[in-house]
């Protein structure tokens, strides 16, 4: 393996060893961040009795019965929760040869009224198998062990670039928008096709990706080039998403990346789990020492991001489910299609 593939390995419980480990940590940390935008995180203190009832609970979900499966099928939920069939799914406007289970706060739904923005369509009920009553729970309590980890990494994060450490944290709170994936990639699509998922970036402020043994994970690097990142038992993949870039004017990056599908008929199972704010935060420029040595973020015409989260993450879910803006909301499509051609709104 070359040096260019290997992402930084970053202990989080650094932080709790005293002044000399935490400025090794922030050291560490700082580098990863503004110079790949990706890193293997262990002393997270999330058990392995914790990683294993999970990954019972997913695999026991997609062992279910097709007709279980599809009894939760996204295209029921005007939220986007729910089960996607492999296929269903695209990124940059190709489909992504997996299967999934969209999951996310628990809270009752939010139509939204006349003066309303759109996004709040993006808050409602989960969709639960009947048939594995285990899964909510196992579920839910991998939600709330997540974001503790990822609300202190930001922490840990913004301070080692000279921040302060709770600039964000009126943004998150008890009505933050975290979300989860279960999902399986059942090996090589029939017509050879190999996007997993497509090239992209995260839209949020933090992906912890929990990954079985069998890998198909790249990111791209400085040269260019799509690297495969090597799973390691324990270790969460960690990258920062395009408001901590933009919220940074480009110094913290948000990195392409992309899976390849295993060949043949191997399965591959993943847990990704984003840490994002309240649909209605309004993402702060953040005030930093490095900022004069911001090089700018990344401008995309085609992927505008907007002050609002909530707008952001609206967007991406009606690119990437077709089916469920079809059914549900034919309106937003006409009206995301007349802010793409408008500038958009600084973060």
């Amino acid at each position: 393996m070359s040096y260019v593939s290997q992402l930084p390995i970053i202990d989080l419980s650094a932080a709790d060893r005293g002044p000399q480990a935490r400025r090794l940590l922030h050291a560490q940390l700082h580098s990863a961040a503004h110079g790949v935008g990706f890193f293997q995180l262990i002393g997270h203190g999330v058990t392995e009795a914790e990683t294993r009832a999970l990954n019972e609970a997913m695999r026991a979900f997609f062992a279910l019965p097709e007709a279980d499966r599809l009894a939760l099928d996204n295209i029921n939920s005007p939220h986007f929760r729910g089960y996607t069939r492999t296929g269903d799914e695209r990124t940059g406007g190709s489909r992504d040869w997996r299967d999934q289970l969209d999951i996310g706060a628990e809270r009752p739904a939010h139509v939204p009224g006349p003066h309303e923005p759109a996004y709040w369509w993006l808050q409602g009920p989960n969709q639960w198998p009947t048939a594995l009553p285990g899964l909510r729970t196992a579920a839910l309590t991998w939600v709330e062990r997540l974001s503790s980890v990822a609300e202190k990494l930001l922490h840990e994060l913004l301070a080692s670039i000279g921040a302060p450490a709770d600039f964000y944290d009126d943004i998150f709170g008890d009505r933050a928008h975290p979300h989860l994936k279960l999902v399986r990639y059942p090996g090589s699509a029939a017509d050879g096709a190999d996007q997993g998922v497509g090239a992209h970036k995260d839209y949020g402020f933090l992906t912890l990706l929990h990954q079985d043994t069998v890998g198909g994970l790249q990111v791209q690097r400085e040269d260019g080039a799509f690297h495969d990142v090597p799973p390691i038992p324990g270790a969460f993949v960690v990258n920062l998403g395009e408001l901590l870039e933009v919220a940074t004017n480009g110094y913290l990056l948000a990195t392409n990346h992309r899976v390849v599908s295993p060949p043949g008929a191997t399965e591959r199972y993943s847990v990704p789990f984003f840490y994002n704010p309240r649909l209605d935060a309004r993402v702060r420029p953040l005030d930093f020492p490095y900022a004069d040595r911001a090089p700018g973020a990344t401008a995309d015409p085609a992927n505008p991001l907007f002050a609002e989260y909530g707008r952001n993450e609206l967007k991406g879910k009606l690119r990437a489910h077709p089916l469920v803006a079809a059914r549900h909301h034919a309106d937003l499509l006409l009206t995301q299609a007349r802010e793409l051609a408008e500038p958009p709104v600084g973060v």
